[in-house]
């Protein structure tokens, strides 16, 4: 990846990767938080590179999420990074409403961990 781009997550394992073509921002909070901090990024004219919703976890199944975007900060809001932001936010709170995440093993929760870690090791590489 060529642009220097933000990682926003609440999984320590993405704080090990090396961070020359970025930085990242940790949320201490669960998988709607880390979405939130990063619509109001793209508030301020950051463009959305990941899908929030990627994989096929659903949000009330893991904990762990990392979203990439933007370094860059645009003139104007990019509709397109706002209505996806917006509609994985609500998609995410209809399935916590219905279903919380459950009290997983810690040898579960490294496994969402790493899938997370995984996933956007692929995407900056």
């Amino acid at each position: 990846m060529v642009e220097k781009v933000i990682l926003i997550t609440n999984n320590d394992l993405v704080l090990g990767l090396s961070k020359s073509n970025f930085e990242t921002v940790f949320v201490d909070g669960g998988l709607a938080e880390v979405l939130k901090v990063a619509r109001d990024y793209i508030h301020k004219g950051h463009i959305l590179f990941s899908h929030p919703l990627s994989g096929s976890i659903k949000p009330n199944q893991t904990p762990y999420k990392t979203v990439l975007i933007s370094k860059s900060v645009g003139e104007t809001i990019d509709v397109k990074s706002l209505n996806i932001i917006e509609e994985s936010i609500i998609t995410t709170e209809k399935f916590l409403r219905f279903n919380s995440c459950p009290k997983w093993s810690r040898e579960i929760l490294n496994d969402f961990k790493y899938v997370d870690f995984d996933m956007i090791s692929q995407a900056i590489s």
